[in-house]
């Protein structure tokens, strides 16, 4: 895109916030910028919502609202009876976007849907490495081993051969890192040299066009009047990016925004109040978590984990954090999913205990990092708050802890280091309502320098989750779950602080807005009355 058509476009949004935009211009004011537009690279919700969920498909979707699987640019599907091939028949006559470099000169077919998924798992695949080549989702659920080979017999079936069975591999097949890219379009960026604008200057099928992006500022979508299923309701959807949620609150209230999440708890029943205001509340699929690096000494210890986890009063984060929008958490999968065991039994908060038992391991001081997120996220609210709260915690025990934070794209990439100092704030919503999405693929040994921010890899856990993986029912798969759980209390690489209340705010005049469980913002359905 030329400097100059960009710099137009970014004006023209800034104006029309600045106006609070016509019927015709959706604006959200969002909490963060993405860290790119290429969803299969990234874990980050606030990079989903800019980028699978306006400009991509998927071969199914969720239904918007659900965890229920549909059809998206594959019309069917079928499973082998011995669950070893999945074949997908494509949607025909879908189009790709268009931008001042590319002009696609056909429509979807499975090229694209072979090239989307190989160059996560072909290292060598010439756009394997292209922006980081993390491919986190990819390699943190088994994709390497459970793919054994992807082929089209003609240009709309695709069939997967697996080396297994894998009973989420549909739910999965919808997931954000499964987005459809344009093999064409990536062509034509390598023979420019300019591999990385797939991740800069996205082109999908999706139901909103990309066409303008300034960091920490805007984003601009344009309708797609090609758009193969329901055309999106607004001609326009602008991402106003507005870290601070006071701001966000303020913005909404003015009508600079129409929509907005993560409002600070405090604020809540002063929205509630609020009639022009529409406060929507669900309770979230999600988990709030503290990791330990446990490569690193002393983490490396479960006895010095647990008593660190110990000495967290888990109830007054809750109270001053949380201001009553979330539970305590005393497993890895929040207690609304199936395979939830509730007769573990969390540790207890006794400071004087966990001073004790770091006694016993040798410890009687420790110097210790806690990483605080620098945006907001719907399973920690304010993590800066609570790193404060852990670090006043802590200090009762003898250990002394820094508080560190980086840009929200510094700080994914950094987390993930095998050698990381300390231990990490994060969290997870969940991506497809499967137990094997927090389990597997955040504690799983394939998400080792990847969505597994502990470094944790015990074998006992692994195998549960592994032999789950294959089973076909829920009704086998649930008793490994539930005592991989029991497996991870006793280990601890986590200390589990929260499952919260999801918010969204937004102005009277919003229609159609949907809470997704899985913690997306989604706006084709959405409308102006």
């Amino acid at each position: 895109m030329s400097q100059i058509r960009k710099s137009t476009l970014l004006a023209t949004a800034f104006a029309l916030i600045a106006s609070a935009a016509t019927a015709q211009s959706l604006v959200y004011c969002s909490e963060g910028s993405p860290e790119g537009f290429d969803p299969a690279l990234y874990t980050s919700g606030t990079t989903f919502d800019a980028s699978s969920h306006p400009i991509y498909n998927r071969l199914v979707e969720f239904k918007v609202g659900t965890t229920e699987v549909i059809p998206g640019l594959a019309e069917s599907w079928e499973v082998s009876e011995d669950g070893l091939t999945v074949t997908f028949n494509l949607r025909q006559g879908v189009k790709f976007h268009a931008n001042d470099m590319f002009t696609p000169s056909r429509d979807l077919n499975a090229e694209d849907v072979i090239f989307s998924f190989d160059r996560q798992g072909n290292p060598d695949n010439p756009y394997n490495t292209v922006s980081g080549g993390t491919w986190e989702y990819y390699g943190g659920m088994s994709m390497p081993d459970l793919i054994e080979s992807i082929e089209a017999p003609d240009d709309y079936t695709v069939v997967f051969t697996l080396t297994r069975p894998e009973a989420p591999f549909i739910a999965n097949m919808a997931m954000d890192f499964a987005s459809i890219v344009s093999k064409e379009y990536a062509d034509a960026m390598m023979d420019a040299g300019t591999p990385e604008m797939v991740n800069q200057a996205p082109i999908g099928t999706g139901p909103f066009v990309f066409q303008a992006y300034q960091k920490d500022a805007v984003i601009r979508y344009l309708r797609n009047d090609d758009y193969w299923g329901d055309p999106a309701r607004v001609e326009s959807l602008i991402f106003a990016i507005t870290p601070d949620a006071s701001v966000r609150y303020q913005k909404v209230q003015a009508g600079e925004c129409h929509v907005t999440a993560y409002p600070n708890p405090a604020d809540i029943q002063a929205m509630k109040d609020d009639p022009e205001i529409v406060v929507m509340e669900q309770e979230g699929l999600n988990v709030g978590y503290l990791a330990y690096n446990t490569l690193v000494a002393p983490y490396d210890n479960p006895k010095v984990r647990k008593a660190l986890n110990m000495a967290i009063d888990k109830q007054a984060i809750i109270d001053v954090v949380f201001q009553g929008s979330g539970q305590i958490a005393k497993n890895p999968i929040p207690p609304t999913m199936w395979s939830y065991n509730d007769a573990i039994v969390d540790d207890p908060y006794d400071p004087e205990a966990a001073k004790a038992m770091l006694a016993e391991e040798g410890i009687t001081e420790l110097d210790m990092k806690i990483w605080a997120m620098p945006v907001q996220r719907p399973y920690n609210p304010n993590a800066r708050r609570m790193a404060e709260l852990m670090q006043e915690d802590f200090a009762q025990i003898g250990v002394n802890v820094e508080i560190v934070s980086y840009e929200w794209g510094e700080y994914l990439s950094r987390s993930r280091a095998l050698d990381r100092d300390g231990a990490v704030l994060l969290g997870w919503t969940g991506d497809n309502g499967d137990p094997d999405n927090f389990l597997a693929v955040l504690l799983g040994c394939d998400g080792l320098e990847n969505s597994n921010r502990a470094n944790w890899c015990h074998q006992p856990f692994e195998d549960l989750i592994q032999q789950a993986k294959v089973l076909p029912t829920q009704e086998e798969r649930q008793p490994l779950y539930e005592e991989a759980q029991v497996i991870f209390k006793d280990q601890a690489p986590w200390a589990t602080i929260a499952h919260s209340v999801v918010y969204m705010t937004m102005r009277p005049e919003v229609d159609g807005y949907v809470v997704h469980p899985l913690g997306g913002h989604i706006f084709n359905q959405v409308g102006l009355k």
